[in-house]
């Protein structure tokens, strides 16, 4: 049997120490919460007060209940009033020499089969719990941000915790109502080595200035579907805890340069600009602690009048491919409005898409997302051809064929020769340089990357991929052109990966190296990605979903370019691409889905 935790102690009131506070009170357990003066104690008690007031507000929280909740906290200065209870939880600064002088403490004035924890989110537990004679005692619980609201829980053991201190603290996640996963002690845990390898990426892609802090964050919430774009996510956690996150992680994690923090890190924290808490980081706000973003002097006019400015009248498309991509974007432009040629390589393809493209239409008809009028009308737009002569009066054409180059590149050709100067000339490419297809053509200048992402007509982000030779009225024509589809356009260089992908594969190719380590199994790091971070599926799930195959072809080209280290491609995941375990589209990838 588990053991009864009737009384619980928290060190440290900041948001996290007064969130766990919470999720213990709420779940009927007396909490003895501590901080080190009076007066950071009363600003612990409004950290709490507010959180529960909140809650009441929403209607999450009945005022009875917060009254409970509140009726079994005491609140003290000094760690001497936790000498009576069963486990005390630690959630001070993340600096080592603090946390080792409490648990020096805390194992003084502690009963001797009190459980010791600590919340830290990157430091060695292992070097905390030797402060102590009971090292066996000793346990990681890293709660997430919001506490009350985040469902995960890493629970971290050393190599001398006790099996049962283990199982104990184990059983009262499930009493907390948390989903718990258990693993060694090692840089950042399972989470946090994957988020902020990802985050320090975002960072250094913004210092270099390849793309706005805007177009970074709208990129991976629209093209990944994530909460919160990575940027904001910093001044959410705040820059100075990042730096000491990552700075932690590159130390303790084998000096591995995806966690060496970027300078313009270390120079923010210098600098004070740490994020919401400070009134300004990445993004200016309101005021310090406030959530709402100001403009100040880097924020882009997105006005339809500076967006129109400089970009060329469009009128008529021409899409050439017959694949999945073709089939969205011939829909996505006709619904728009726009008429649309539509180029295969046969009147048998042309059939086989304008198929797919009634099918599609039809679908948004029985949704009631479209009257048939506007079905018809879209139809009407297109125009069913397998040669590529009759884009000569076109405006714009997006190219959408294989991702090879060679066919990519006599196809720029050709529609060098047939279509009219001034013409937008666009490749859908996600993993090839843009400029090695611009470069087939004698007007450079006129061609860009129109990344759409699958599927066309649901997914709202496009990335305006611009070469060294692009011009800027080919960019305005790219962005401009996109708000009239109803699409976010975010501007990027042309590098491998452009924005989603370089911050995406990176990380899905971290946790492959993660489990090939055997450091945890690949249920666990999909529960921690998903509860922890909000991510809508687990590395695992959607390396599954992409493809396998596809993801060591997009880490290949990333590595390649960069020639970063971490960014080599997991062995396990070329082994599994050899042995034709690809995912879904097979039957098997990480995981089996013949008997699903």
């Amino acid at each position: 049997m588990a053991r009864e935790f009737t009384s619980v102690g928290v060190v440290g009131l900041g948001t996290m120490g007064a969130g766990i506070v919470e999720v213990f009170a709420r779940n009927g357990i007396d909490v003895v919460a501590v901080e080190i003066s009076e007066g950071a104690l009363e600003r612990g008690r409004a950290n709490l007060t507010g959180s529960t007031d909140r809650a009441v507000a929403k209607g999450k929280l009945a005022a009875a209940d917060r009254d409970a909740l509140l009726g079994r906290i005491t609140f003290a200065v000094g760690l001497d009033a936790l000498h009576s209870v069963d486990l005390v939880v630690e959630a001070v600064p993340e600096h080592l020499d603090l946390k080792q002088r409490i648990f020096a403490e805390l194992d003084r004035v502690c009963k001797p089969d009190a459980i010791l924890a600590t919340n830290t989110s990157s430091l060695s537990v292992t070097e905390i719990s030797v402060a102590t004679t009971r090292p066996n005692q000793v346990i990681g619980i890293h709660f997430f941000n919001p506490a009350p609201v985040m469902k995960l829980v890493e629970v971290v053991r050393t190599v001398v915790t006790s099996a049962d201190v283990v199982a104990d603290v184990e059983a009262l996640c499930a009493r907390l109502g948390k989903v718990d996963v258990t693993i060694n002690d090692r840089a950042g845990f399972i989470a946090n080595a994957l988020l902020f390898g990802y985050l320090n990426h975002a960072v250094a892609m913004f210092e270099a200035r390849y793309a706005s802090r805007e177009d970074i964050d709208a990129a991976m919430k629209l093209g990944c579907g994530l909460p919160m774009g990575p940027l904001a996510l910093m001044d959410l956690i705040g820059v100075d805890t990042a730096y000491e996150i990552l700075d932690t992680m590159y130390r303790r994690g084998g000096r591995d340069r995806r966690h060496a923090p970027v300078p313009l890190i270390k120079q923010m924290v210098t600098a004070g600009l740490l994020g919401r808490k400070s009134g300004r980081g990445f993004y200016t706000y309101e005021r310090p602690g406030s959530p709402v973003v100001v403009p100040d002097e880097a924020t882009p006019v997105t006005t339809e009048a500076a967006l129109a400015d400089g970009a060329r009248a469009i009128t008529k498309v021409g899409v050439v491919g017959s694949g999945t991509m073709a089939t969205g974007i011939i829909e996505v432009f006709a619904k728009a409005g726009y008429e649309v040629v539509s180029v295969t390589r046969g009147a048998e393809k042309s059939a086989t898409v304008c198929e797919a493209v009634k099918t599609s239409l039809n679908k948004g008809v029985v949704r009631g997302r479209l009257s048939e009028e506007d079905r018809d009308a879209a139809l009407g737009r297109v125009t069913w051809s397998a040669a590529l002569d009759h884009l000569a009066d076109v405006d714009v054409v997006v190219e959408a064929v294989v991702e090879e180059l060679s066919v990519k590149k006599a196809l720029f050709a050709s529609l060098d020769e047939i279509c009219k100067p001034g013409v937008v000339l666009a490749t859908t490419t996600s993993s090839l340089p843009v400029i090695d297809v611009a470069m087939a053509t004698q007007r450079p200048a006129d061609v860009v990357g129109l990344h759409f992402f699958n599927p066309a007509p649901i997914m709202p982000l496009v990335e305006v991929v611009r070469t060294i030779r692009t011009s800027p009225e080919t960019t305005a024509t790219a962005r401009a052109l996109c708000a009239t589809l109803g699409k976010t356009a975010v501007v990027c260089g042309d590098r491998s990966g452009f924005i989603v992908n370089a911050l995406l594969f990176p990380y899905l190719n971290d946790a492959v190296k993660m489990l090939e380590a055997s450091y945890s199994t690949a249920d666990d790091i999909d529960h921690a990605m998903k509860l922890g971070c909000g991510y809508p599926m687990g590395p695992f799930e959607l390396l599954d979903v992409v493809g396998l195959d596809v993801s060591l072809a997009i880490q290949r080209e990333l590595y390649l370019e960069l020639r970063e280290p971490g960014f080599a491609p997991a062995p396990l995941l070329e082994h599994l691409v050899t042995a034709g375990y690809l995912g879904r589209k097979t039957g098997r990838g990480f995981r089996d889905h013949t008997h699903r």
